[in-house]
């Protein structure tokens, strides 16, 4: 598009007015002021009437910097140095949410000046360029970004009368998005820093002609990743590492039309690599057939999930707030759990304060076939919640730790009683320091309400805990690794110090203990010893040693030191 913009430049006087500026670049005018006051163009004056005037030198400088096509290491680093506007100000766990917010909203607003010009050029009529059905989403006058930059006192109050205008208005498609976010403290936003902030992000066009929503929503993906790397362990909590995501995803494999749930949906990052995969192996078109739902506790995590989706362009993503063990959103009409065609999660591991009490009177049958889960331990309640999840021919992947395939107790008599009704398709034993500030080994469950003939009454067990690239704080599963397992999994059969199909009858034998290493042995052959060869050996080494001694004696006595 760039070469298009250059073509059309050819064709003009070397003084351009706004309004053709405008039209070459398929911006809103208010853009272009943006523009003056960051000091990326500067107007001329030109006439009696001081109209604005552009020279066309300055325009093709404009196109060779920002042009159309922002490669995505470009918008990923321009994006992480928003970052450090706010670093020391606020703790790295917490400013991720105002970049996010920051970021949405310019996007919005900036798609909103787009979907505006493009009926006044096609149509000239206003009432129509306003009308609420033809724009995504609804960006009242008095909130367009231009108005903010226009600020210069108290921009952290305007900034929150903004953003609750705009939830208003796209009841119920932005709620909750931006209530976590309060600009109006001078002590961690004074104005200053809020203006850098601004100006920062008005440098460029966030509209869909400039920013596709996959290299939007790519870069987004990239931050979120970086925000979790700088949080450390904190980062863990709303981000799995995409090669895992891939694992599962992989092992899953989404269809056309299938219902996709993520009870602890985090980031979205789960719900976005079943798309890509359905993207890649048919098309797109295919992919948007997906239905994708999702849960999350945190209320910064939530919106950084539903920012997420609607930044790729899956705007019918049904995202929800809530704890699902003690308040699932996702219910039918008699009042029973939804079921999904499919189930991915990384819960939290192991946690100890959780609601018990309620769990224990579960008015939705999760426990109905089972015992109580531990009460400091929320492990397998999360995997009864999946269960349930899961309709008749619904198939599961969860993230879990190691002490999910061992732990005795009630723990113990679940995973017996989930082995015995043949719910447990693999076992995946994972690399440690997978995850952000997370240094145990987990595992990969692959749960399938409806086994094929092959699987049934057997477990597939895959040992994949040496193949990674190692890393100083953070190890990586490689290309090769992801595509190892699945693989394995796909084949089904025995690999030899890698993979192994169990028979149930013979886990039933080690007390329905699910440890890895009980099925698979990987260590390497231990080297033969000749023990009759050893002790020859140690014989001659012996005899050596007393020769030895006896002429170190007689050199002591040779000089007169013995007593």
């Amino acid at each position: 598009m760039s070469d298009n913009i250059h073509s059309q430049l050819k064709e003009l006087p070397e003084l351009l007015s706004i309004g053709e500026v405008s039209n070459i670049f398929k911006i809103h005018p208010d853009t272009l002021r943006n523009w003056e006051k960051n000091g990326n163009l500067i107007p001329l004056r030109v006439g009696p009437r001081k109209d604005r005037k552009y020279r066309k030198q300055d325009i093709e400088s404009i196109i060779n910097k920002i042009g159309n096509k922002l490669t995505l290491p470009q918008l990923e680093q321009f994006l992480w140095r928003s970052a450090d506007i706010l670093r020391g100000k606020i703790d790295s766990s917490d400013y991720k949410k105002y970049i996010f917010g920051l970021l949405f909203y310019k996007r919005i607003s900036d798609v909103w000046d787009e979907e505006y010009k493009k009926i006044m050029d096609e149509y000239s009529d206003e009432s129509l360029a306003m009308a609420d059905y033809n724009h995504r989403f609804q960006v009242p006058k008095d909130c367009k970004w231009s108005v903010v930059t226009e600020v210069s006192e108290n921009i952290g109050r305007k900034l929150n009368d903004i953003f609750d205008k705009i939830t208003n208005v796209n009841s119920p498609k932005l709620d909750k998005i931006f209530n976590d976010l309060d600009f109006a403290s001078k002590d961690r936003f004074p104005n200053e820093t809020l203006q850098r902030l601004i100006n920062h992000f008005s440098q460029y066009n966030f509209g869909s002609n400039y920013i596709s929503s996959d290299l939007l929503g790519d870069s987004y993906e990239y931050l979120i990743k970086q925000f979790a790397a700088d949080a450390g362990k904190k980062g863990g909590e709303f981000y799995t590492p995409r090669e895992v995501e891939r694992v599962i995803i992989g092992i899953v494999k989404p269809h056309q039309k299938d219902h996709i749930y993520d009870p602890t949906v985090g980031s979205g990052g789960f719900l976005l690599e079943a798309y890509n995969y359905l993207k890649d192996k048919s098309s797109e078109r295919v992919a948007r057939t997906l239905y994708f739902y999702g849960q999350e506790i945190n209320i910064s995590t939530f919106a950084i999930a539903k920012i997420n989706m609607f930044l790729h362009g899956l705007d019918s993503s049904d995202i929800r707030r809530g704890d699902t063990l003690a308040n699932p959103q996702f219910l039918n009409n008699m009042g029973n759990l939804q079921t999904f065609d499919i189930v991915v999660a990384n819960p939290p591991y192991s946690i100890k304060d959780w609601e018990f009490e309620l769990f224990k009177s579960d008015k939705y049958g999760r426990t109905q076939e089972y015992e109580l889960p531990p009460q400091k331990n929320a492990d397998y309640a999360f995997i009864l919640h999946i269960l349930k999840s899961l309709n008749a021919n619904g198939r599961a992947g969860v993230v879990l730790p190691h002490g999910v395939l061992f732990r005795g107790g009630s723990e113990g008599r679940i995973r017996e009683q989930i082995i015995k009704n043949d719910l447990i398709e693999a076992i995946i034993s994972m690399p440690s320091k997978l995850f952000y500030g997370v240094g145990i080994p987990v595992a990969i469950l692959i749960l399938n309400k409806n086994k094929s003939e092959q699987k049934k009454n057997k477990i597939l067990f895959i040992e994949a805990e040496k193949d990674f690239l190692e890393g100083k704080n953070q190890n990586t599963l490689r290309k090769q690794d992801i595509d190892k397992i699945i693989k394995a999994y796909d084949q089904y059969q025995d690999i030899e110090k890698y993979a192994r199909v169990v028979d149930i009858k013979e886990i039933k034998e080690n007390e329905y203990n699910l440890n890895v290493r009980r099925y698979i042995d990987s260590s390497e052959k231990q080297e033969q010893i000749d023990v009759k060869q050893v002790w020859k050996e140690l014989q001659t080494m012996e005899k050596e040693r007393e020769m030895i001694n006896k002429k170190v004696t007689s050199f002591i006595k040779e000089l007169g030191y013995e007593k």
